[in-house]
């Protein structure tokens, strides 16, 4: 320990082949439990480190069955298969034997092809025209980042609900760390429920599933390397206690990052 809190928090230790322990951060901490873009990051970092992993990360889906209890906890790996160019697992993060976290993921050998993003880059003032911003202090995991708000920003205890759910912002991490695929797995979950957006409120909410698709390879993200990361997200349904919420995430040079996708359980 003792090196960037980010590489101290996903540090795991192998314990018998296929199994890793690792333990919970207080840099990292959300409202119920560690922050849920960073355990998305330990379970990754989980399968990186296995001997037999072929590939880059393609696509990662995180389960948020329950809270993760500050402490200790084990994180089992599975390759269901692998193919010529793909690779399947599956990931479980349990404590005292009882499962907190499920995901499954995709690698794979990235080939040279035809290629084309159908996206459009993203027109927004530059990171070093907009001031500093972020969430309350009362959040510690956003403490390790450095977030400028183009748009949608949290509400204020005086706000008006707002007929949009979008939020834009640049971000990177706060001590200019890399990016890796860890580091981009946890900017994937950055933005705050956009239920607090529309209603014009804070409220209890939580992620339940999160998928993250990697367009990127190792390559791009040492070209980002501590530079800011424009990320907008907006949701597309609110009913019956539910609402998901989709993103992208571009580097400064508008290459698409990621996209992600994501389940929210929320009250009012």
């Amino acid at each position: 320990m003792g090196g960037h809190p980010f590489d101290d928090a996903i540090e795991l230790h192998a314990t018998q082949p296929g199994r890793m322990r690792g333990k919970t951060s207080p840099d990292w901490a959300n409202m119920v439990g560690p922050f849920g873009g960073l355990t998305a990051a330990v379970l990754l970092r989980a399968i990186e480190e296995q001997p037999d992993r072929i590939g880059e990360p393609v696509s990662l889906t995180v389960n948020f069955a329950a809270p993760v209890a500050d402490g200790d906890f084990d994180i089992a790996t599975t390759a269901v298969r692998t193919n010529r160019t793909n690779q399947h697992w599956y990931a479980e993060l349990s404590q005292g034997g009882d499962v907190k976290t499920t995901a499954t993921a995709v690698f794979g050998a990235r080939r040279d092809t035809w290629s084309d993003t159908e996206a459009p880059p993203l027109d927004v003032p530059g990171p070093d025209e907009i001031p500093p911003g972020g969430l309350h202090p009362i959040v510690v995991w956003a403490r390790n980042y450095e977030m400028r708000y183009v748009d949608g920003a949290i509400p204020g205890r005086e706000a008006a609900p707002a007929p949009s759910s979008v939020t834009t912002m640049w971000v990177r991490d706060q001590h200019s760390r890399g990016l890796d695929f860890a580091a981009l797995t946890a900017l994937s979950d950055i933005f705050y429920p956009r239920v607090f957006l529309r209603r014009g409120a804070v409220s209890p909410a939580g992620t339940i599933s999160l998928t993250t698709y990697f367009h990127a390879d190792g390559r791009d993200l040492a070209a980002v390397a501590g530079d800011y990361v424009l990320a907008r997200a907006h949701a597309n349904r609110f009913s019956r206690g539910y609402f998901d919420q989709s993103a992208q995430l571009w580097s400064r040079s508008g290459e698409l990052l990621v996209t992600t996708h994501q389940v929210v359980y929320f009250k009012t």
